[in-house]
Order: C-alpha cells, then structure tokens, then sequence
C-alpha cells in the first residue's frame, strides 16, 4: 500500500478522526466535534527522518512509518516488555531492526508510550493490524470524553 491509501483507509474507518499535517508527518486525531485544539492522537505517518527520530531510515525511497498507540497489555503481547524512555534522540533498546518493512514493531522513539509502528504495510499486514488499529481508536475515544468532560 501506499502511503495515501492508508491515509484514506483511515479516514474511511475511523468516524471523527481528521488528518492534520504537522511536524513532518501527517497525524490522525480523533477530535469529533473539533472541540478541543487538536484532539487526541490516534495515529501518524511519517516519511522522513526527523532530527530525534532517525531510528527507521525513513529516507530511503518510497519508505514510510504507520505508527499507532496500543494498550500495555496488548504491546507486552505482541512484543514484549515495553521498554524504557531513550535519551533524546534515541531509540527503545528492544533488539529490533527498526528499518525492517512490513513488520509490527515497536516504534524506535515511543515504544515506551506503548506506540508500534509498521513500515511500508501491505493490505494484508492492514487486516492484521485492525483490532489493534480498533483498540487505538477505542483508546483515543475514551481519552477524548475524558478531556471534554473535565
């Protein structure tokens, strides 16, 4: 898949997520009523490499990083313990080849926020990803009603 049609998948699944460029990626918010600044993330997509985020080599040709964040539970099931903070610029001490495609990883900078990433996925790896991707969205659902309500 490409990086516009995850993007459009997105946006097709997910009611209340709206897309905002920022910081050299494209983030997901789920933000419903747009009532607050943002909204709370859901997800991004980055191609390209940041100053503190270099761990993927995302600027090799045609590479990009779907990232999401998922509960502790389900992180420490698919990948383990979830790792410690890295130092500014950095990446989570895992043992895992961050540049690898099409692969759930932990994300190289926020792992230890319970942020996976998979670079360059295939419709195939999407299906996979959807009850995680519903547990992310569930998540940011039930932060956003908290926030609103406070």
């Amino acid at each position: 898949m490409q990086k516009k049609e995850v993007s459009e998948y997105i946006l097709d699944q997910y009611r209340g997520v709206v897309a905002v460029d920022a910081w050299g990626e494209q983030s997901f918010f789920y933000n419903p009523d747009r009532r607050l600044p943002r909204g709370i993330y859901f997800a991004t997509l980055k191609d390209k490499d940041g100053e503190n985020d270099k761990g993927s080599n995302l600027d090799r040709e045609g590479v990009f990083r779907f990232n999401f964040g998922i509960g502790k539970s389900s992180y420490k099931e698919i990948l383990g313990n979830i790792p410690a903070r890295p130092a500014a610029g950095g990446v989570v001490n895992t043992g895992h080849n961050f540049t690898e495609l099409n692969k759930v990883l932990p994300h190289p900078v926020y792992g230890w926020m319970s942020w996976v990433c998979v670079l360059n996925p295939d419709k195939a790896m999407i299906q996979k990803l959807e009850p995680l991707l519903n547990e992310s969205y569930d998540l940011a659902v039930k932060k956003y009603a908290k926030r609103v309500k406070s």
